[in-house]
């Protein structure tokens, strides 16, 4: 249970207190662990409760709760969010402090984890946006503000969600030596409903064919004919096999 602030990637010019941690313990042999990010105004035990329920028993889940603060997109009034937002896509304004704040609540996370353990972070809507970030944040090497990004990550998915700073990315990604390769190396899943009204479809495309343009070559895109801006049982099949697939899970002879 978390109840700090990210220190890692900022100063000390604001800080929001974030929320409950919920952990899902793997019912099997722990083989990976995964944040996962709920999306705006939710909160980490809602997941944790479904993610308990997926057949995934050598995942360890992490589940941690946004900060509650003002938010842009209504009218300042607080809620819990992973980073201040006016619009939600990838055409609104980036919170860079906001985003490293929470890219820095994810490597806090996950810095005590065994070195031998294949790391993965994931999450819906804004969550989801928020764990493509972190994700963005290992490729580069680096936080936003420069600071050096201390995470392996070896896995990345979004649901519902968008991609925050793709404006800058691939100049960032061109202008880096070692970033190209980390991103060609990256295994993605975006999934998207084409019903979205809240993220809209659109977003979460457009998101997926920057990523791919930018040399994230081992991205996966999945659309859902009908699917609104919630998960259904079909889709979250898909996370499973993608996860046990790209993380190797209970491949090895225990």
């Amino acid at each position: 249970m978390n109840h700090g602030s990210a220190s890692i990637a900022s100063g000390a010019r604001r800080t929001f207190d974030f929320g409950r941690t919920h952990v899902v313990r793997p019912k099997g042999k722990h083989e990976a662990t995964v944040v996962w990010l709920h999306g705006l105004g939710d909160n980490g035990q809602s997941w944790s409760q479904l993610l308990e329920t997926l057949p995934l028993p050598n995942i360890k889940w992490i589940c941690p709760t946004a900060p509650t603060r003002p938010v842009s997109i209504f009218g300042g009034f607080p809620a819990t969010a992973w980073f201040d937002v006016g619009d939600l896509s990838e055409e609104g304004p980036d919170d860079v402090e906001g985003l490293d704040d929470s890219a820095a609540h994810v490597a806090s996370l996950l810095a005590t984890e065994p070195a031998e353990i294949k790391i993965g972070v994931g999450g819906f809507s804004m969550g989801a946006a928020a764990a493509l970030y972190a994700a963005t944040c290992h490729t580069m090497g680096k936080y936003g503000n420069g600071s050096p990004y201390p995470v392996n990550v070896r896995a990345a998915v979004g649901l519902s969600g968008w991609l925050p700073c793709s404006r800058s990315l691939k100049t960032k990604l061109e202008g880096s030596s070692e970033a190209p390769s980390r991103a060609a190396d990256l295994p993605i899943l975006l999934c998207h409903g084409k019903g979205d009204d809240v993220v809209l479809y659109k977003h979460g495309d457009g998101s997926a064919k920057l990523l791919a343009s930018s040399g994230f070559h081992k991205l996966s895109f999945k659309p859902y004919k009908g699917l609104g801006h919630y998960t259904i049982p079909e889709e979250m099949d898909d996370v499973c096999q993608w996860l046990k697939a790209t993380l190797a899970l209970g491949a090895s002879v225990s």
